[in-house]
């Protein structure tokens, strides 16, 4: 009797310590995400979406996951998100797949496409039809060991701000413009001179005359941006990207060294 008596309070012992909160056995093991990021943080939505998540994802995991934002440049460069990501240089990231387009063509299609889908659709595809699962198999079936999230989703874009008016398509021709994604090989079929230069580098190169015109974002971001001081004729409405979706990526490692609690 006084050896079951024993051993039913060892039993007592081991429930108490694997059910009380906070407990050793269940303690979590600390996750540093130190996230560069290709927008900055002072931007509307696009940028200002980072350290929103990062205080919920805090928050959410109880203190388990904390994040570091790195701005444009400060850690990675903004086109080398990807491959710093994969190679572990850093465990997470929040860029554009369309930023390594030259390297994974079908990337475009997992951000914008030309009179193609808006916001609401687009969150459709990825959530209710195969779209997450197709953009992680992209990236997996390209080598990269990443762990991918749809973001962020935001809506149409002007068709862009230009130095000079704009009213035919031979107005295109020969003009140095930055452009993106799908919309951009649109644009060098039109005759334009194409470039992809990343969002913080947009004013100067349009204020030293490297190009004569750009599209950036939404009309509040490029505000902020400051696109219209140098930059005075802005068309719309944008037919490239009538909706966009920006992703957070996490190294598959890092991911994996997760508990079932902190991945969800």
């Amino acid at each position: 009797m006084k050896r079951f008596s024993l051993s039913a309070f060892l039993v007592l012992i081991l429930v108490v310590m694997f059910c009380i909160p906070g407990s050793t056995v269940y303690a979590e093991k600390k996750v540093l995400l130190k996230i560069p990021t290709a927008f900055g943080t002072s931007l509307p939505s696009l940028g200002k979406c980072l350290p929103w998540f990062a205080e919920h994802l805090e928050a959410a995991s109880g203190g388990s996951i904390k994040v570091k934002i790195y701005d444009p440049g400060k850690l990675v460069p903004p086109f080398q998100i990807h491959e710093a990501v994969s190679t572990g240089k850093v465990n997470a990231g929040y860029t554009a797949a369309g930023y390594i387009a030259g390297k994974l063509p079908a990337a475009s299609l997992f951000i914008a496409a030309p009179f193609g889908p808006g916001p609401l659709e687009y969150l459709a595809w990825f959530y209710e039809g195969n779209g997450r699962k197709l953009f992680q198999e992209m990236f997996d079936k390209a080598g990269y060991n990443l762990k991918v999230f749809p973001f962020l989703f935001i809506g149409p874009e002007t068709a862009g701000w230009f130095t000079k008016p704009i009213n035919t398509k031979e107005d295109l021709k020969g003009l140095r413009i930055r452009f993106f994604g799908l919309g951009g090989k649109v644009m060098q079929k039109m005759g334009a001179s194409v470039s992809l230069i990343p969002g913080s580098e947009i004013f100067p190169a349009l204020e030293k005359g490297a190009i004569e015109g750009t599209e950036f974002s939404q009309p509040a971001i490029d505000k902020v941006v400051g696109l219209y001081k140098v930059a005075k004729y802005n068309y719309f409405p944008g037919w490239h990207q009538p909706g966009s979706q920006l992703e957070l990526i996490i190294n598959k490692d890092t991911w994996n060294s997760m508990s079932k609690t902190q991945q969800a």
